[in-house]
């Protein structure tokens, strides 16, 4: 597989697969073009969006910092105090992450303040401890997934992959959605290989929210995602995370309108999970 940090722009991955969807209406203004977007153009989107870090600064991209800069700050510190986003150009892993910025920005910056408080708590910043490792887990592998039926998300936790993705495939697709978050996961789904595995947190929604257009889902699952991560007892270990491996979702890849599709146990695991985080309901519907 090619390393994707040697791919070249190509404009159209925003509409070659449903797994893109999320960041169509961010995308917007860059998907016409021939080139990679500069950190210049970048910055205008998020000013336009009024997008700020976990401490309330103005979120723009910045080139990485090197061993000669006279500060030294690590990546989410030099975030949060500046609003500084490392952004490395013509590079599809930082380009994926600004544009995640712009799709949920209220949970991108309670990652990005729960990081630096815990930072501030620790006496050892190499060390990210359990709490940081979840949500950088999140921030890089996070998949989102809303429901308003409970059962489709009981499969979901109990690893009930047949039965979700083939045996209920129709009332998956009438009844849940599947978004992903993180930008790593967006990286590698440029050349998605079975095996591709994301963490999710599961939402449970009313059916109206199902039915609303992209952009008002993506706020209100912003919302609900910025509160969850502001709980300081949720994230809290790796294990909150319910994995899903997200080709199996209907029409995310070639090959999974078939059957057998789903008889490969070594990525469709089995395994049983005591819990995970979820069943939030969406702010959207009770308002």
């Amino acid at each position: 597989m090619k390393p994707s940090a040697s791919l070249p722009w190509a404009p159209h991955v925003f509409e070659q697969s449903p797994i893109f969807m999320p960041l169509l209406p961010a995308a917007q203004r860059i998907r016409q073009s021939d080139n990679w977007p500069t950190r210049e153009q970048l910055a205008t989107l998020l000013a336009e969006s009024a997008i700020v870090s976990g401490g309330d600064k103005p979120v723009r991209p910045a080139a990485p910092l090197s061993s000669t800069d006279s500060i030294s700050l690590d990546y989410e510190t030099r975030c949060y105090l500046t609003g500084e986003l490392e952004t490395r150009e013509e590079n599809w892993h930082d380009l994926f992450n600004a544009l995640v910025w712009l799709t949920f920005p209220r949970a991108k910056a309670k990652i990005n303040a729960r990081h630096y408080h815990a930072l501030q708590g620790s006496s050892d910043s190499n060390k990210r401890g359990p709490e940081r490792d979840a949500l950088t887990l999140f921030d890089e592998c996070g998949v989102i997934v809303a429901s308003d039926d409970a059962s489709l998300l009981d499969l979901l936790r109990g690893f009930s992959w047949k039965e979700l993705f083939w045996s209920r495939r129709h009332d998956l697709l009438t009844h849940m959605r599947v978004y992903l978050f993180g930008h790593g996961l967006y990286e590698q789904a440029l050349q998605p290989y079975i095996g591709l595995t994301g963490k999710a947190v599961l939402l449970s929604v009313e059916s109206s929210f199902l039915e609303l257009p992209l952009e008002r889902q993506l706020a209100s699952l912003d919302d609900e995602l910025a509160a969850l991560i502001a709980n300081a007892e949720k994230f809290k270990r790796t294990s909150d995370l319910s994995p899903l491996p997200i080709l199996g979702v209907p029409g995310w890849i070639e090959g999974n309108g078939e059957e057998s599709f789903y008889d490969n146990t070594a990525y469709f695991r089995p395994g049983r999970r005591k819990g995970c985080m979820g069943d939030v309901t969406s702010s959207e519907d009770r308002d």
